[in-house]
């Protein structure tokens, strides 16, 4: 996940069927954070940290990276703090280089996902760069899928340059194995690539398992990339996405995992924000 050093939250919510407006109490209790959100504090106190997290209200957490520990330190540390990871993003080399080592490791946190959040060409993807990706993701989603954990890729944007009659993106789904192969929405990245989240999780509704839900500063610019300045992040419901139409639409296709991620200057103030307008809202 590169631009700068990206925070993210994550937000849970376990649903089935038409949309509806979800409870309170169980909106609660599967509200995450990705801990990437206080990346800076985290490395310098992880307990203090860890606490903070859990008095914020946060159950659930999704890891990027291990904080100078090993597999089973981590979980305990996390358990201490009555947080759960049920998720990570891991570097694309380790996809490509150790995926048996990295299965292990994800077993070990007890993760239901392990993901790749971008590729090392960036904004420079081509054709040759997307199907070199698409053999190492076949080979590693299917190595973690023995491990009863689902692989899935990340696209933030430079994914959605025009290839054939579609784009990279369309390229990247046609050649991976969807029984090995899913992927995560990130709607901030999807619409500043000039796409229509609502469209691409109809057109690939059953290769969707989760989302990342942050808003776009109104007035924001578009374009095909993974730039953008950091105050084009604002609180949910205060920007230019229609969260809660593409929310909708999620729940019917059947994703259950729904995550906030907040990119912006301060998370601690907008985190909040974020939570209590999908709390709010009918979806």
């Amino acid at each position: 996940m590169k631009f700068f050093s990206i925070g993210a939250t994550f937000f849970w919510v376990m649903a089935a069927g038409l949309a509806q407006p979800a409870s309170a109490d169980s909106f609660s209790d599967r509200i995450g954070l990705q801990l990437e959100s206080f990346n800076g504090p985290m490395h310098k106190n992880i307990d203090s940290t860890l606490e903070k997290v859990h008095r914020l209200g946060f159950k659930y957490v999704e890891l990027v990276g291990d904080y100078g520990l090993s597999p089973e330190a981590l979980k305990a540390e996390l358990k201490s703090h009555g947080l759960i990871a049920t998720s990570a993003h891991f570097p694309y080399a380790e996809f490509r280089d150790h995926p048996a080592e990295l299965a292990a490791k994800a077993k070990a946190l007890g993760l239901t996902y392990a993901g790749c959040p971008s590729l090392p060409q960036h904004e420079h993807l081509d054709e040759k760069g997307c199907r070199e990706a698409i053999a190492i993701f076949n080979h590693a989603g299917e190595i973690l899928a023995a491990q009863g954990i689902k692989f899935f890729y990340h696209p933030h944007g430079y994914e959605f340059k025009p290839h054939g009659e579609g784009t990279l993106f369309d390229l990247l789904v046609a050649q991976t194995n969807p029984k090995f192969v899913h992927f995560q929405m990130d709607i901030f990245w999807i619409v500043h690539a000039g796409q229509d989240p609502r469209k691409l999780l109809d057109r690939y509704s059953d290769r969707w398992v989760s989302m990342h839900l942050k808003d776009m500063r109104k007035g924001a610019a578009i374009a095909i990339d993974s730039k953008t300045e950091r105050g084009n992040f604002v609180p949910i419901g205060q920007g230019q996405i229609d969260m809660v139409a593409a929310l909708r639409t999620a729940r019917r296709i059947g994703i259950s995992s729904f995550f906030i991620e907040d990119e912006s200057a301060s998370p601690e103030k907008e985190i909040p924000q974020s939570v209590q307008f999908l709390r709010d809202a009918n979806w």
